[in-house]
């Protein structure tokens, strides 16, 4: 990678890997694509170049990637799950009529793609323990339907048109810099933002509900290991199963009152996010991610509770 554009910069993944992007590849050299009405501000807006890339409006992508001689685009515009399901429409044109625009314009101009799938491109009928990189994905949510799609659509233009797009399959992401957006895991992010404010916190996920979940600073180094990997060991390609750590809200909510021991929680369902996370798997076998590119995770729960802790504590001065 020498030049990239990230679409979707001020997201909640695009705000801290478009950073980590400057960081290894110069300021330069790294574009944050954004739509009006979330535009780039403080460090990311004057460390680097941005552009009005809207993911629907081809031309705009085209003229990006032109104008910067991109050679590799990161393309993280989405819809979140639960926000997907009340606006179906609209996560389709964002999550497929806009992946083909960014993958036509790959293929006219040379570029390398990587778009994130998810653990909700899986459904109930497959296995829920240990769900293997290749099995059945029937997802039941608009969410999931346009992240199989994208895999596939993905995967036929590297077949029919030689367009090397790559992507991993997300767990539930935490992290201390974005607050919640709207997904089904983040509960797991809401969770401690409540617990260093002195706040009860009341979950919308049941107890014994198992999800994927990963901390931030190991998905950003899975976004851009698995773009510089050598693409000759490369079996699979759209999506990587990859994985760090699996827990339900009981389990992380007492992690959490190890640290801070007068922290409470209640529980009060939200229906629609607990029915998409009892469609999706417990915890997904990620061996291909590991042989194939040599994945592997830093943090498990106890250190990211840790750092999580921390970080929010210096945040909010408590």
């Amino acid at each position: 990678m020498k030049n990239i554009l990230v679409i979707g910069s001020t997201g909640q993944i695009g705000s801290e890997l478009t950073m980590k992007l400057r960081d290894i590849y110069g300021n330069g050299n790294v574009v944050a694509g954004y739509i009006p009405g979330a535009e780039p501000h403080g460090v990311l807006a004057e460390s680097g170049p941005s552009e009005v890339v809207d993911i629907t409006n081809a031309q705009q992508i085209a003229h990006t990637v032109e104008r910067y001689s991109i050679d590799t685009i990161y393309n993280l515009a989405a819809l979140l799950s639960a926000v997907a399901e009340n606006k179906p429409q609209l996560a389709w044109h964002i999550g497929i009529d806009g992946l083909m625009n960014v993958l036509e314009v790959a293929r006219e101009r040379h570029c390398a793609v990587f778009t994130p799938s998810s653990i909700g491109s899986f459904g109930p009928n497959a296995p829920k323990n240990g769900t293997p990189q290749d099995t059945i994905q029937q997802p039941r949510t608009m969410y999931g339907v346009t992240k199989v799609t994208g895999e596939l659509l993905s995967n036929y233009y590297t077949l029919k048109y030689g367009v090397d797009t790559r992507s991993v399959r997300f767990p539930g992401l935490i992290s201390y810099v974005t607050p919640p957006g709207g997904g089904t895991t983040d509960y797991a992010v809401d969770i401690y933002y409540s617990a260093v404010q002195g706040k009860k916190f009341i979950c919308p996920i049941a107890p014994g509900t198992f999800m994927d979940m990963m901390y931030m600073p190991d998905a950003l180094r899975a976004a851009i290991e698995i773009m510089e990997a050598d693409e000759s060991k490369l079996r699979h390609r759209n999506s990587f199963n990859i994985a760090a750590m699996s827990f339900d809200p009981e389990i992380i909510y007492g992690k959490i009152k190890h640290y801070i021991p007068e922290f409470e929680m209640e529980y009060q369902v939200d229906p629609l996010r607990q029915a998409i996370a009892e469609s999706w798997p417990n915890k997904l076998d990620d061996t291909c991610a590991r042989m194939e590119w040599g994945w592997h995770h830093h943090y498990d729960l106890d250190a990211m509770t840790r750092d999580m802790i921390a970080k929010l504590r210096e945040r909010f001065k408590k």
